[in-house]
C-alpha cells in the first residue's frame, strides 16, 4: 500500500467510527476489509493525526481496547468541507472526467454529486467548465469485449505485448472486464500461458468469437476475485528485480507493485519488484540512468552494463 492510500484509509476511519460508537474491533475490521491486527496499527497512528498545534484539544482522540472502540474527538473532520477555489476546480475536473468514464456502476449518483459540487463552487466551476477532460478508455471496447464475457465463449485474440515488442495470437477463456489506471483490460485464462493475463483493450488488434465455450479454472477465478488482485495473479511466475535507488527515482515504488521496499542507512531506497520479462525491467533501469543500481538478477545487471556502454561507444564515435 502506497503512504498516500494508507494515510487515506486511516483517516477514513474517523467517520466510520464516529458513526458507530463503540463498535466491536472484530466487526469494524470485517466491515472494512482488513484484518484486526491492520486496524489496530490504524488506531494507534490516529493519535498522531489532527490539527497543526499537535497538542491537547488538537489531535484525534479514540479510545479503545481488547473488544471495541470508539472515537471520543475528531478533530472537526465532522465539520463541513470549506474547499478553497483551485480545490473546488480540481474536484469538478476530477467528478467531470469520473462521470464520463466508462463502466461506472452508478453515473447517476456522480453526476448528482457533480451538479451540487458545482454549485457550490461559484467561479471555480465556471473554470472548470473551460477544462477539456478526456479518457483513454473506449466506451465501444468495453461494451464489446463485456458483451463476450457474457456469452462464455472462448476467444481467438490477436494482441500486442508492449513489454516484449511482438504481436501474438492466442486463444483465452474470458473472465471478465475491468478498469484500472486510465485503461481497461480483459481478463482471461490464456491457454498458451495456462494462467490468468490481463489484456489491454486498445492493444487487442483483432478477436474471433468461437463456438467451443469458455472454460476458466476455478482456481483462477479465485485469484480474479481477491482484493487487490488486478495485477496480482500470475505474478509467481515472474522474475523478481531488485534495485537501489536515490531519492528521484523512488517514484517506482509508488507506480509499480512493489514486493518489499527497505531504507538504507545512506538514504537510498532498495526496491523489490516482479518484472513481465528482463528486456522491460532494463529497459525501466537504463530510462532511470545514474539514479537506479541494479542488486539482482546477475543477468539484468550485465545486461544494462552491455547496453550502457554500447550508447556510451554509439556517443564517442558520433564526437570524432
Amino acid at each position: 500500500m502506497t503512504t498516500a492510500s494508507h494515510l487515506s484509509r486511516v483517516l477514513n476511519l474517523v467517520p466510520y467510527l464516529s458513526a458507530r460508537p463503540g463498535i466491536s474491533i472484530d466487526t469494524a475490521a470485517a466491515d472494512l476489509g482488513i484484518s484486526v491486527s491492520e486496524l489496530r496499527d490504524d488506531l494507534t497512528m490516529l493519535w498522531m493525526c489532527g490539527l497543526p498545534g499537535y497538542g491537547p484539544g488538537d489531535l484525534i482522540d479514540i479510545a479503545f481496547d481488547d473488544d471495541t472502540v470508539t472515537v471520543t474527538y475528531d478533530a472537526g473532520m465532522t465539520r463541513p468541507v470549506r474547499l478553497l477555489p483551485d480545490e473546488a476546480l480540481a474536484l469538478v475536473v476530477a467528478l467531470r472526467m469520473l462521470a464520463d468514464t466508462p463502466g461506472l456502476a452508478d453515473r447517476d449518483a456522480v453526476r448528482r454529486t457533480l451538479d451540487k459540487v458545482a454549485a457550490a463552487a461559484g467561479d471555480a466551476a465556471t473554470a472548470a467548465a473551460r477544462v477539456s477532460v478526456s479518457t483513454t478508455v473506449d466506451d465501444k471496447s468495453v461494451d464489446t469485449y463485456r458483451r463476450i464475457v457474457s456469452q462464455g465463449k472462448a476467444v481467438r485474440l490477436t494482441y500486442y505485448s508492449a513489454g516484449r515488442d511482438r504481436t501474438t495470437e492466442r486463444i483465452v477463456d474470458p473472465i471478465r472486464v475491468v478498469l484500472a489506471d486510465d485503461h481497461a483490460y480483459l481478463h482471461a485464462w490464456c491457454r498458451s500461458a495456462e494462467d490468468v493475463r490481463r489484456f489491454r483493450l486498445d492493444r487487442i488488434d483483432a478477436h474471433t468469437v468461437l463456438d467451443e465455450r469458455a472454460t476458466v479454472p476455478a482456481h483462477a477465478r479465485d485469484l480474479t476475485d481477491a482484493p487487490g488482485a488486478i495485477f496480482a495473479s500470475g505474478a509467481l511466475d515472474l522474475p523478481t528485480v531488485v534495485l537501489r535507488v536515490n531519492r528521484s527515482a523512488r517514484w517506482i515504488s509508488e507506480y509499480y507493485p512493489c514486493e518489499d521496499v527497505t531504507v538504507e542507512p545512506d538514504g537510498r531506497w532498495t526496491v523489490s519488484l516482479r518484472a513481465r520479462d528482463l528486456d522491460w525491467a532494463k529497459r525501466l533501469v537504463l530510462g532511470l540512468g545514474t539514479e537506479a543500481e541494479v542488486v539482482s538478477p546477475a543477468g539484468l545487471r550485465d545486461a544494462v552494463l552491455h547496453d550502457a556502454r554500447r550508447a556510451l561507444a554509439a556517443y564517442d564515435e558520433s564526437l570524432r
